[in-house]
């Protein structure tokens, strides 16, 4: 397997680096020496994480931005040119980019659905399979994924992102198999509660933004805490990095020893939530 032990000139390709998660990975990278890719949709907000990193860094030319949007197959072919122009090979890709959601499954269309999957599943695969042929002709390379803790179990409001992380670590566990002996690594990050904007951002039954951000999350884990935790499990080889502080974390070994008692906890924080929320039960 490569070794990713030491980061300093890594070419690391960040998905999702203009805010939270990315962006904190992004600065940790820039302070161990990598040479970043950072991609998003909005370019003044990568801009913006690109001059932390240069400043970190004492190197401009250690990062790029390349604007990306993971839905968009013609982004990713570009994409992907710009950055073998620029760097000439990805040794870490990060797939991070992501949207959640906060609404019941009665009142969220199948349209709202498919844009979760699109971003959340599908776009990280796409790229994937674009990036991998790269990894193979240089005989070495490093896969990552940000799931969640939502796609180890069900939680409520969430039944489309919960689905979708699910699906991305059903889909990465797989591919950890298939390139296990040619010397590529893949990795599965299980957040918990990272204080983002992920539930501001996060989609309701009609596709529009929730615009709030969650009591849990508002007290949880630092992002910045979060991609330390993240390098200091990738130096160690961990192919599963759980990440969070939260009793959320319990639910993963609850889910595989005492799942009914599970089922019950969720339960509640179902009825809880609704009740706060002004759903009828």
């Amino acid at each position: 397997m490569p070794n990713i032990s030491e980061f300093k000139d890594a070419v690391i390709w960040i998905t999702g680096a203009s805010s939270g998660i990315g962006e904190a990975l992004a600065l940790a990278f820039a302070n161990e020496g990598a040479r970043l890719v950072l991609s998003a949709r909005n370019q003044d907000t990568l801009e913006a994480v690109k001059a932390k990193c240069d400043q970190l860094s004492g190197k401009p030319e250690n990062s790029v931005v390349v604007l990306l949007d993971v839905t968009d197959s013609s982004q990713i072919d570009s994409a992907l040119k710009d950055v073998m122009a620029h760097f000439g090979r990805v040794d870490l890709l990060i797939n991070n980019a992501g949207i959640s959601q906060r609404s019941r499954c009665l009142d969220t269309e199948m349209s709202t659905y498919r844009t979760i999957f699109d971003v959340d599943v599908f776009g990280q695969m796409e790229l994937t399979k674009a990036v991998l042929p790269v990894m193979l002709e240089q005989g070495q390379g490093h896969i990552a994924v940000t799931a969640s803790v939502a796609g180890k179990i069900g939680a409520p409001f969430r039944t489309g992102y919960s689905a979708a992380k699910h699906a991305m670590m059903g889909f990465f566990d797989a591919l950890r198999t298939e390139v296990h002996d040619q010397n590529i690594r893949v990795t599965t990050i299980v957040p918990g509660y990272i204080q983002t904007n992920i539930s501001a951002n996060a989609v309701v039954g009609d596709g529009s933004k929730f615009g709030q951000l969650d009591t849990d999350i508002r007290g949880g884990m630092s992002a910045t805490e979060c991609a330390e935790q993240i390098l200091r499990g990738m130096r160690k080889g961990k192919l599963e990095i759980p990440v969070g502080r939260g009793m959320e974390m319990q639910a993963l070994w609850l889910k595989r020893f005492f799942p009914n008692l599970l089922f019950k906890l969720a339960n509640k924080q179902y009825q809880k939530a609704a009740r706060r929320g002004g759903f009828k039960l």
